[in-house]
């Protein structure tokens, strides 16, 4: 059945689009939607558990000392109640950690194997629930040595401050400890968008093979379409239901 029927306006043409029918063509063939949706769910579960390597996280805690210091020409005075100052102190001492020098030091003292740009990649670094407390959260593929990096990054970071920030320490809130329990990649989350992707592809696969076939499948598409009287049907003569009707009858 076609699916497009095209005819002129003055002299732009213009296409329209049996939405009924391309559902119609859709459903027929909903086992293809099926398949494909199990097909594209099982390629990402697999994906998910067995080539993606999982990644591991742990965070330490320190804590922003309530003093007054200086930072090259500017002066800050961080206290309990000025949460906006201490979350501004939060974030420069995030950049300090991020520095190549910080993170060098770091390197040599968990004895890894990475380049600082590396090991920056791997490292967050953000206030807790917006107070003075700051969390670093190491994220790595194997949950040993993230909780290494962290406790590193705890001994190296309030001396590396302390040499930068006068007047200014931090104190260790909590300390890392390995979480076997991987951040990524969630196998469920990539089954589910597998089967939703291969539902929706499938979809449209099949939306476009309807739009471009141009078979008239029936007389109701030629009366709706052209508006032409039908003159005569063809029967289908391999169809049993039909031979039962009288359209053909099988002489021995």
């Amino acid at each position: 059945m076609n699916k497009k029927e095209t005819g002129y306006i003055g002299n732009e043409e213009y296409y329209t689009i049996d939405v009924l029918n391309i559902l119609k063509f859709v459903l027929q063939r909903f086992w293809v939607i099926v398949v494909s949706g199990i097909l594209a769910a099982a390629l990402a579960f697999g994906i998910s558990a067995f080539v993606i390597a999982p990644q591991y996280s742990s965070s330490i805690m320190l804590y922003v000392n309530n003093s007054s210091f200086s930072l090259g020409n500017t002066n800050f005075s961080i206290s309990s109640s000025e949460i906006t100052a201490a979350q501004n102190l939060v974030k420069t001492y995030g950049e300090i950690l991020n520095s190549r020098t910080t993170l060098e030091r770091v390197i040599e003292k968990s004895g890894v194997e990475y380049g600082y740009k590396q090991l920056a990649d791997m490292i967050d670094a953000a206030p807790s629930n917006g107070t003075e407390i700051m969390r670093v959260t190491v994220t790595t593929e194997n949950p040993y040595e993230a909780s290494k990096i962290a406790n590193c990054i705890a001994e190296v970071l309030p001396i590396r401050i302390s040499e930068i920030v006068d007047g200014a320490s931090m104190e260790v809130v909590d300390s890392a400890i390995p979480n076997l329990e991987k951040i990524s990649p969630s196998i469920t989350k990539y089954t589910a968008v597998g089967l939703i992707l291969g539902v929706l592809l499938s979809f449209l696969v099949l939306a476009i093979f309807a739009m471009m076939d141009n078979t008239i499948h029936d007389e109701e598409y030629v009366l709706k379409t052209y508006n032409y009287p039908i003159l005569a049907k063809v029967p289908n003569l391999i169809n049993p239901a039909n031979r039962q009707r009288g359209y053909y009858s099988q002489k021995h």
